[in-house]
């Protein structure tokens, strides 16, 4: 026989067959009635009791809300008895059987009454076309992300005083210092080499232009913000200073390149006021074409507007001005002679079809999970009243719960998530958008493509192998979330304290997201030699600290915290194999529903139930709908040969 329970096996009884039992055997040649099947399993019953002998049994009381059966007195889990059952009776029988069929897995289903697992096709389908749609735009996304970070180096060049190629490599620690001006007259000779570039952009390699009609220089903008008052008397200590910050915007036309700009700023009767300055903005835009919008022959060009802005912060006023360029790129459309290779046309309808093709997998997987979550919870309704009506008992909440598929929660969440994900990359591509949508964009496909890939597991959960993997993660995920909440509070000590004390003085330990960060890496054995060898050595007990700090969160972590992490995790993982060996907890619902033999699956009584969900009208499903939402107490009568014959929709 087969218990009851994910993946669990028990070794097969040993049965001596009575003649009785091997003629009605031999008469199933096709699929049984349900009285046939009901006589079937009672002969069944009758040879399993005459071939075991029985043991005397001290009668033992069960709590009222236990859901598992005392153990006997040779060793083995009895079933719970319920009040009132009989193996004969024709309506358990019947329940039983569609709870059975309700836990069945795909394979199966599609033994028992020839089911074609749509759901199970559906998923495959959805992973190969989400994961082809994910890769083609993340293509375009590096390619686009590249092109402006390109564009924004060359801006760099053109319109920063001072920069230099070294800037452009990201290296930890860093090669370079900041990049800053020291000199009053650094800042306008800063401004004016940027108004110069501006002027003879043209000169540039990069197909750069005006936002002009005519392809005339536009006036520049500079704006200024300056506290209210800020005047200091260095000398003798003293200062005149009001924090409100007021902004001062002036435009610098194109003869400023002649005049000065700040020759221009004093005409204008503006004074750059440096020890009340807190920062100055300069801004302006230019306009380019990208022939090689998604890095292929087949895409077609890109016309985008760069938003430019140089900002110098003083905000600190520690003698040091940063200054930093940013460009905002803005996809605009093409106008004019837009002749390119004809293919890209064809390129565009495919990548469209294929956002349209997962659109509708998507959209069917949506209406298939939420079908079979709504099915599934007419069926613990249903349970529940039978158990109110033939036992006179509650449904415990394990039971209750085993009708709830989180993996179908799940798969319905990425569904929503790549819907979303894949209009916008519709409109992306498509070039309906003009705002830069392509990170937005990523992340719904990224995290849904993410869950898609989880809901795999699902499946791989019908193999024991795998299914171990799931069943360990599942029961220590509680122990390790409370052993995590413990854990995060030693570290959060940790990340204060080193933000705190070593933070002027440790470059990994400069804000709390740095020191986190560091503490982290830490734990898993990265950079160790490298932090003990920035500190600073600006004062003796500083030194002594930091070599306590860094050797007892190391000891701490590496040889306590993550030793006993994993002990967690194997503690459940020994867990989930003696439930193997020894069978899985039992439920109340699980204790009902029995056990089920390939002979059972295959006989082709899963068959001979009638669907009657098609002859439901559409007002008593809205009603279902709207006055279910919580499974109703009346307790309804048993009728002979009744059958609950409507569950046998739910189960489809």
């Amino acid at each position: 026989m087969q218990s009851y329970g994910p993946g669990a096996q028990t070794a097969p009884a040993v049965k001596r067959r009575t003649d009785s039992y091997e003629a009605a055997q031999q008469q199933q040649q096709s699929p049984e009635s349900d009285e046939e099947y009901v006589n079937t399993r009672i002969l069944r019953r009758q040879v399993q009791l005459q071939s075991t002998p029985v043991a005397p049994v001290v009668p033992m009381p069960i709590s009222a809300g236990s859901g598992t059966a005392p153990p006997s007195v040779d060793g083995r889990e009895e079933q719970p008895e319920f009040p009132g059952s009989s193996a004969a009776s024709y309506q358990e029988e019947r329940m039983r059987r569609k709870l059975q069929f309700f836990f069945m897995n795909p394979i199966e289903k599609w033994q028992a009454k020839r089911k074609f697992p749509y759901k199970f096709v559906v998923q495959i389908v959805k992973i190969f076309l989400v994961t082809m749609q994910l890769c083609l735009f993340a293509h375009s996304r590096y390619n686009h992300i590249n092109y402006t970070g390109d564009n924004r180096f060359a801006f760099s060049h053109l319109f920063l005083r001072g920069w230099d190629s070294s800037r452009e490599v990201e290296s930890y620690p860093p090669a370079v210092g900041p990049f800053a001006l020291y000199l009053k007259s650094e800042f306008f000779d800063t401004v004016q080499y940027a108004v110069n570039g501006y002027a003879n952009v043209s000169r540039s390699i990069g197909p750069y232009d005006y936002p002009t009609p005519n392809n005339t220089m536009p006036p520049l903008k500079l704006c200024l913000q300056n506290y209210r008052e800020g005047t200091i008397f260095g000398f003798n200590e003293s200062y005149i200073f009001d924090p409100h910050i007021d902004e001062v915007c002036e435009r610098l036309p194109p003869n400023v390149t002649t005049i000065g700009v700040e020759n221009y700023l004093r005409q204008r009767d503006v004074e750059v006021n440096f020890a009340s300055l807190v920062s100055a903005q300069l801004t302006f835009k230019i306009k380019t074409v990208n022939f090689k919008a998604n890095g292929g022959p087949l895409s077609a060009p890109d016309c985008f507007r760069f938003d430019i802005s140089i900002t110098f912060n003083n905000r600190d006023h520690d003698g040091q001005m940063l200054l930093s360029l940013d460009a905002e790129a803005t996809r605009l459309k093409c106008h004019g002679a837009t002749d390119f290779i004809s293919d890209a046309n064809f390129d565009s309808m495919l990548r469209s079809v294929l956002n349209i093709f997962v659109l509708l997998t998507c959209a069917l997987s949506f209406a298939l999970c939420t079908r079979a979550l709504w099915r599934a919870y007419l069926l613990r309704c249903t349970t529940v009243n039978f158990f109110r009506s033939q036992f006179g008992k509650e449904l415990s909440f394990d039971g209750r719960l085993e009708f709830v598929n989180f993996w179908y929660i799940m798969i319905i969440f990425n569904d929503v998530l790549l819907i979303i994900g894949s209009a916008l990359k519709e409109q992306i591509e498509g070039r309906y958008l003009v705002v830069d949508q392509w990170d937005t964009c990523s992340l719904f496909l990224g995290i849904g493509n993410l869950l898609v890939w989880f809901g795999v597991l699902r499946y791989l959960g019908f193999f024991k192998t795998y299914n171990v993997v799931i069943l360990t993660l599942k029961k220590a995920a509680p122990k390790i979330l409370r052993f995590l909440i413990a854990a995060l509070l030693i570290y959060a000590g940790f990340v204060f304290c080193g933000w705190l004390i070593l933070g002027p003085y440790h470059m990994k330990f400069r804000s709390l997201a740095t020191t986190s960060e560091c503490l982290f890496a830490l734990i898993n054995g990265d950079d160790m030699f490298a932090t003990f060898a920035t500190l600073s050595s600006k004062a003796t007990w500083l030194w002594w600290f930091c070599q306590i700090y860094l050797y007892s969160f190391i000891s701490l972590y590496i040889y306590v915290v993550l030793s006993l992490f994993i002990a967690v995790i194997m503690d459940a993982y020994d867990t989930i194999k003696a439930y193997y060996k020894d069978g899985f907890p039992t439920t109340d619902l699980k204790a009902f529903v029995g056990t089920r033999t390939a002979e059972d699956i295959s006989s082709g009584v899963f068959m001979t139930d009638l669907d009657d969900f098609d002859q439901t009208s559409f007002l008593d499903v809205v009603k279902s709908i709207c006055c279910c939402g919580r499974c109703g107490r009346h307790q309804e009568p048993a009728q002979p040969n009744s059958g609950y014959t409507s569950l046998s929709s739910i189960m489809k």
